[in-house]
């Protein structure tokens, strides 16, 4: 069953239900600072690292804060004497405590040095803190998808998935790991220069009642503005990143029927949505870098103007007017650094709704506290009145009865869009039924474990999947341990063993890329071969055999009538030929049971089945 977007078994999504939910992956508006805890939440699982980085970036802080005052100091270690002669100016002599100077130039040294080596021991442990906290978010989102139903895989772009993996953890790791570390430095700037300016000229510091206030309510003015665009150029880049994984895992049928064109064309829309996003979101989040600087700079203005005015009464010495101005400039700078971080942030906290959206999308429904686990399975399987839907009121399985003795096959066949694939996502329980009840041995599969029930099926699909290893890993995908002889056993019965003795390394020839370096036909016949390994009581075979040709197709079936002796399986196919024997067949069209019965006795009735056979019959001549 390949996973589509926009249908659903025989179903159709609007586009409306599309769009919903879409944007429901996209993120919900949650409050800032539940998400600021629970991202803070990551951090606190390495608190050994944490505190260290903490420490490393006060003291680092701390250090380098402490220049401007010993260059103050040095400062005024120059003393101007005046030579006065009947109350004129003769000359000035200059008197310089070098002691002072050479010890403060000292300590600016011995600090500066220490401050850097901190801050080059603090990016390595954040470098390592980042590296742990990418590794467990991933961890927990890559979990919750394997915990997640197969509706949901229905529904969202492969692509769009990826993309929140990859690209929308790394914008939040790089948020934690650099941004808000920066924050708490900047504050700890900001505090310090603040109290080392009170001390210097109190008088200045009123400058700052005027200029910051305007810094924080512009900030947060545009700090409104930006985020929804942040989430928008999340959203259209996970867009773009789906259609570019949909389209080249396509590209043989895109160039079979010569859509390049319109592929390209449709790329362009996509990949133009994706930059236009990007852009307003970085053209309005980079406003509030320059805007506060340049109310900094006008702060810096008016200390330097009424510095100079105190100093000229004598208020305030040239060490610590100069002492004052560094400060001001550290002071401001933060605040300035933070408005540029502002702008990561919502890019972060975008990225981040999308990311605990996958975290939080509702895992599949536990097992009920009673649920029996399934043990010797005899493979009775019984449909009794069911009603499915994949949509409320667009019904797909209407009041469908379905009895599968044990060892029996059972053939599904109907149209496209008849409910046949639907039937197996019953029967696995990746979709509970909305009425009535399906049962294994007489037990309701609502009241058994899913891993029970599942392991009781192989299942073999028409869209084939390989892993990246060796034939034999492949081979023995579902049971682990399983010996060579096993594997070599299962793909002599498969009809795919001389290939693989053929193969250079045989059956450690090594798979890549699901497989793209051989046929289709021969990767449906690997699948097979794996589900025939298997010990399991029931087969489901779903358009199993479309890839191969007629006359393997024939052997196989042979070959698993032969193998599946005692046990319970279910074919899905449109080639009605190859069902013939089966023992029962189930004729479905529009959902519901139209005919039941075996091959002669539904071509003998002349009705749905006989049309359909017929017409394949005729379509072949």
């Amino acid at each position: 069953m390949a996973a589509n977007p926009n249908m659903i078994g025989g179903g159709r999504l609007t586009r409306a239900e599309v769009s919903g939910d879409k944007r429901r992956f996209e993120g919900t508006k949650v409050n800032r600072a539940a998400l600021l805890r629970r991202l803070w939440r990551y951090l606190g699982k390495n608190r050994l690292l944490l505190i260290l980085a903490v420490i490393l970036s006060v003291s680092s802080s701390l250090l380098s804060l402490y220049g401007p005052k010993l260059s103050g100091e040095a400062i005024n270690a120059i003393h101007v004497e005046e030579v006065l002669e009947d109350g004129t100016i003769l000359s000035s002599v200059g008197r310089v405590d070098f002691d002072t100077v050479f010890r403060c130039i000292g300590l600016m040294a011995i600090f500066y040095v220490c401050a850097a080596a901190l801050t080059f021991l603090l990016n390595v442990v954040m470098i390592r803190l980042s590296r742990r906290v990418s590794k467990q978010m991933r961890h927990d989102v890559f979990e919750n998808l394997t915990r997640l139903p197969v509706g949901y895989f229905d529904r969202f772009q492969t692509g769009d998935i990826i993309s929140t993996i990859t690209y929308d953890v790394d914008t939040v790791n790089q948020s934690l790991s650099t941004d808000l570390l920066q924050i708490l430095q900047s504050v700890i700037t900001v505090v310090v220069s603040f109290i080392m300016m009170l001390t210097i000229a109190p008088q200045l510091v009123l400058i700052f009642l005027f200029t910051i206030p305007i810094t924080i309510f512009f900030t947060r003015w545009l700090t409104k503005r930006v985020r929804p665009l942040f989430r928008r150029r999340s959203a259209k880049l996970g867009q773009l990143n789906g259609f570019v994984e949909e389209m080249l895992s396509g590209q043989k049928t895109v160039r079979a029927y010569g859509r390049e064109d319109a592929v390209l064309e449709a790329f362009d829309e996509k990949n133009d949505a994706a930059v236009q996003a990007y852009t307003v979101a970085e053209a309005n989040g980079t406003i509030t870098g320059p805007s506060v600087n340049c109310i900094n700079n006008v702060s810096l203005a008016l200390v330097c103007m009424f510095g100079s005015l105190l100093f000229m009464q004598g208020k305030v010495g040239l060490g610590d007017l100069s002492s004052f101005v560094q400060y001001s400039r550290k002071f401001s700078g933060p605040i300035n650094e933070v408005a540029n971080i502002i702008a990561e942030l919502q890019s972060a906290f975008a990225a981040a709704e999308r990311v605990f959206t996958l975290i939080d999308a509702e895992p599949e429904k536990e097992d009920l506290p009673d649920a029996t686990v399934l043990e010797n399975v005899k493979g009775e399987v019984k449909l009794e009145h069911v009603d499915f839907s994949y949509i409320p009121g667009k019904p797909i399985i209407e009041d469908l009865s379905l009895m599968a003795k044990p060892g029996s096959l059972t053939a599904i066949v109907g149209p496209t869009g008849a409910g046949k694939t639907t039937i197996i996502n019953l029967l696995m329980r990746f979709y509970d039924v909305d009425q009535g009840a399906v049962y294994v041995d007489g037990n309701d599969i609502r009241m058994v474990t899913r891993s029970s029930l599942r392991k009781s099926y192989t299942m073999v699909l028409q869209d084939t999947w390989l892993v990246h290893g060796t034939i034999y890993e492949n081979i023995a995908y579902g049971k682990p341990g399983a010996t060579m002889e096993e594997v070599v056993a299962a793909a002599k019965a498969a009809r795919i063993h001389n290939y693989i003795s053929r193969l250079p390394e045989g059956y450690n020839t090594v798979l890549t890329d699901n497989g793209t370096a051989i046929s289709k036909g021969q990767k449906q016949l690997l699948t097979i071969a794996r589900a025939m390994l298997l010990d399991a009581h029931m087969l489901i075979l779903d358009e199993a055999t479309s890839n191969v040709d007629t006359r393997t197709e024939q052997q196989i079936q042979a070959a698993m009538r032969q193998l599946m002796k005692n046990k319970t399986c279910f074919v899905i196919a449109h080639r009605l030929s190859t069902i013939e024997s089966a023992d029962h067949i189930l004729v479905l069209d529009g959902g519901k049971v139209v005919e039941q019965g075996t091959h002669e006795t539904l071509i003998a009735q002349g009705g749905f089945y006989h049309k359909l056979y017929q017409a394949q019959f005729d379509s072949v001549s």
